[in-house]
């Protein structure tokens, strides 16, 4: 099993930047692909990034690519969510995920959004227009 912790989120203008972090705790950090996820009030939860075990590949929704870049530090046991030219619409509880990745399907792997079944317990990042 994996826990996971957020950090990072604010209040911020349109046109700035936040950068969330994730800290895992647990065993084999590296053996889990990682995501971010949010949900806005009264919206359903949408995927965000994820990225596989290695950090070698990547995935975005097609709301942030461009703006946002996901990483991680595998020593570090962190995620992170770098998040730039934020808009209003980016407004929204933001959440760390974490999926198992057998060995077999490789380093760069990304998981399906579906595919996640650890959760943070989210943080809010507020953009004011």
């Amino acid at each position: 099993q994996v826990q996971l912790v957020e950090s990072g989120g604010g209040l911020v203008q349109t046109g700035g930047s936040l950068r969330l972090s994730c800290a895992a705790s647990g065993s084999f950090f590296s053996s889990y692909g990682m995501g971010w996820f949010r949900q806005a009030p009264g919206k359903e939860r949408e995927f965000v990034a994820g990225i596989s075990r290695s950090g070698g590949g990547t995935n975005y929704a097609d709301s942030v690519q461009g703006r946002f870049s996901i990483s991680r530090d595998n020593p570090k046991a962190t995620v992170y969510l770098q998040m730039n030219s934020l808009e209003p619409e980016d407004t929204a509880v933001y959440y760390c995920a974490a999926a198992f990745v057998r060995a077999y399907f490789g380093g760069s792997y990304v998981p399906h959004p579906a595919e996640y079944d650890y959760w943070g317990q989210g943080t809010q990042v507020t953009v004011s227009s």
